[in-house]
């Protein structure tokens, strides 16, 4: 069997994956990318991302077209509505994207393998077809980004059609009268407010004492109102014992003996790093008890030429701190200038409403500073707000104890993961908050929310300062 030569092997074509070939192709390398499935961009492009924010575009301009028209043009969703007919650009957008990306592989020159990839040795790579066919590649360099999936625990009898998982639940029939969400973290919240924002009773199950508890506490609390306000449930504090399918509902029973009954139950507790079949051991390398990969700084593992990147090195998991620290491995093997490490990376929630933090919360930047001078921006207040009919909005400067230096930009509301950009590049520069109220804004925007919140830090800086 003739052995393929290549400088790089990238393992997954997702965000991770294509970022790091294209740095490495760009620099001059003879790259591989091998894929799994039918067509480049990994979960991201054909299960995760493209398709649930379709799906959420269709709900909220169901909501908009309320609001905006007055109440007079109000679109409700028939009962037992196909899902697909809620979906109808999703083709068109998946298809547009995967070709995009197809391209700019091409383009590099950059070759593309379809099929299961598994080490041979610490440089030989095996790819098997679904026709069994199998091609052997040798890499100076490979980068692991295979991704993850849901975390399907034994005892939830997932059947991916009445008891779901995170990549089965947008292959439902019809829209469900209700829906249990078991989870409260970013993809568990984005799926049951959609759901919600679409007429289904939907009731979220959780330990945690509220969704996305790793964010500020006063934008959870208006994506929770928002939540309740489209008859949303959510259960904090509670542990679910059992899941069972009767063959008419999914009976949930809590453990406080509660039974909870819904017409399907999308189960969003976790996910878990593609390395199975990968060989790992004949590459040298060892998942760690969690199920990762263990990577330094520069995302090179215990094998030097071997990187990993993306879900597989675990948090943040996000598509785009996943395409930086592709992007980054390839330049430190390649011996490239490094780009500065991003120590203010942005977060993103596409839940109804939107979320977006940059920087310390609240609660953290009293905890290292001893006090924190907070001002606020309601949507509103803003004239573009109330003529777009998105004043729920919120945006929240945290600043340091002298109410100068912005240590945080925290967003809720409709367009807050663009929003919080501003905040982000303003922090990096070193601005303090004067800056936003020196400055001309367009009118009327959104974005004079910062105006509006640097003024009333200025203001509360001058009633401690009396």
């Amino acid at each position: 069997m003739t052995t393929a030569v290549f400088d790089f092997i990238v393992l997954g074509s997702g965000p991770a994956g294509q970022k790091a070939a294209i740095q490495a192709a760009k620099a001059g390398a003879q790259v591989l990318v091998v894929e799994q499935g039918q067509h480049p961009g990994g979960a991201c492009v054909h299960r995760g991302t493209i398709p649930s924010k379709t799906l959420r575009e269709t709900a909220i301009a169901l909501g908009v077209l309320r609001r905006r028209s007055g109440g007079i043009l109000d679109v409700t969703p028939p009962a037992e509505l196909k899902l697909a007919s809620l979906m109808t650009r999703l083709d068109q957008v998946v298809g547009s994207h995967q070709a995009f990306i197809a391209d700019q592989l091409e383009r590099n020159g950059i070759a593309l393998w379809h099929g299961r990839a598994r080490f041979l040795s610490p440089h030989l790579v095996e790819v098997t077809g679904v026709d069994g066919a199998r091609r052997v590649a040798r890499g100076t360099h490979v980068v692991i980004a295979t991704g993850s999936r849901p975390r399907n625990p034994a005892d939830v009898p997932i059947d991916h059609e009445n008891v779901l998982d995170s990549d089965s639940i947008l292959s439902l029939t019809y829209l469900p009268r209700s829906l249990a969400v078991i989870g409260s973290g970013v993809i568990a919240t984005e799926y049951a407010c959609i759901f919600a924002a679409l007429g289904v009773r939907v009731t979220m199950i959780d330990r945690s004492p509220r969704p996305l508890a790793f964010l500020d506490e006063e934008l959870v609390a208006e994506l929770s109102r928002a939540f309740a306000a489209e008859g949303g449930t959510y259960l904090g504090g509670r542990a679910v014992r059992t899941i069972a399918w009767d063959g008419v509902e999914v009976t949930t029973t809590l453990d406080d003996g509660r039974e909870l009954r819904a017409d399907k139950l999308l189960y969003c507790l976790g996910r878990e790093a593609n390395l199975t079949g990968l060989g790992l051991e004949a590459a040298g390398l060892a998942a760690t008890p969690r199920g990762l990969l263990e990577v330094d700084p520069q995302c090179r593992t215990a094998v030097p030429h071997i990187y990993a990147v993306g879900d597989v090195i675990g948090p943040p998991s996000l598509a785009s701190t996943a395409m930086e620290q592709g992007r980054r491995a390839v330049c430190h093997a390649l011996g490239l200038a490094l780009p500065a490490s991003a120590s203010l990376v942005p977060s993103g929630v596409y839940a109804i409403p939107e979320l977006a933090m940059v920087g310390l919360t609240e609660a953290q930047a009293i905890e290292r500073h001893g006090s924190a001078v907070v001002g606020r921006a309601r949507f509103g207040e803003l004239a573009r707000g109330q003529i777009a009919a998105i004043e729920d909005g919120l945006l929240k400067l945290v600043c340091d104890p002298a109410g100068r230096r912005v240590l945080g930009v925290h967003v809720v509301g409709e367009g807050a993961a663009e929003l919080v950009h501003i905040g982000q590049i303003a922090m990096i520069a070193g601005w303090e908050v004067e800056a936003f109220v020196d400055n001309i804004f367009n009118f009327p925007t959104l974005g004079e929310a910062y105006r509006v919140a640097a003024l009333d830090v200025l203001k509360r800086r001058l009633a401690r300062a009396a």
